[in-house]
């Protein structure tokens, strides 16, 4: 074996001038591959025109597609913010009604405790009083209690249910003509004849 055949030997093992092997001329030797024969065309199925009329068609329904789903997100928008008002309005309204309970029973639990004035409600620290899930007050007496050693001077006597003296079980009676004296007659008469006329 020659030097030259041995070094293209080990050339191509190498992947360098692998050509030179078979044709130690150097020309390639083997004919080029034929290039790749065209696709036959497919056949036609639908006609060009029918397809654009699809494709036209499938337009027009995406865009509707686009369109729904616009307006389906800018409904989902407003009934959220709604139902965020709502929510919002319902929780001040509750918190109104709770705040009037509260107010009232602690003037119920004032005028129990003998405050003289309900404007001095103004003056305590009504954070303390809470409503419980029942609907009771809860923390009121304490409250009467704390203003009573605070602020003394908002409370007179303890009030009772009655707010005003029963009348005297025994009216006075009326004297009897007979038992008037002349000027006493003339007194009663004068005021029965005013009373009357």
């Amino acid at each position: 074996m020659n030097v030259t055949k041995l070094f293209m030997r080990l050339m191509a093992r190498a992947g360098i001038f692998g050509m030179y092997i078979d044709d130690p001329a150097g020309g390639g030797g083997a004919p080029p591959p034929p290039p790749p024969s065209p696709r036959p065309p497919e056949p036609q199925t639908f006609s060009a025109e029918y397809v654009r009329e699809l494709r036209e068609e499938n337009k027009g329904w995406r865009l509707k597609a686009s369109e729904q789903e616009n307006a389906a997100k800018i409904h989902k928008e407003a009934a959220d913010k709604a139902a965020k008002e709502a929510e919002e309005k319902v929780s001040a309204a509750t918190k109104a009604s709770n705040d009037r309970i509260i107010r009232a029973e602690l003037k119920a639990a004032a005028l129990k405790a003998g405050m003289v004035d309900l404007d001095g409600l103004k003056l305590a620290d009504l954070s303390k009083v809470t409503l419980d899930d029942k609907g009771e007050v809860q923390g009121a007496d304490a409250l009467m209690d704390e203003l009573k050693k605070s602020k003394p001077y908002l409370f007179g006597a303890a009030s009772t249910s009655t707010g005003k003296q029963p009348p005297p079980a025994d009216p006075q009676k009326k004297k009897s003509a007979k038992d008037m004296t002349p000027e006493e007659y003339a007194a009663a008469e004068a005021e029965f004849l005013k009373a009357n006329t």
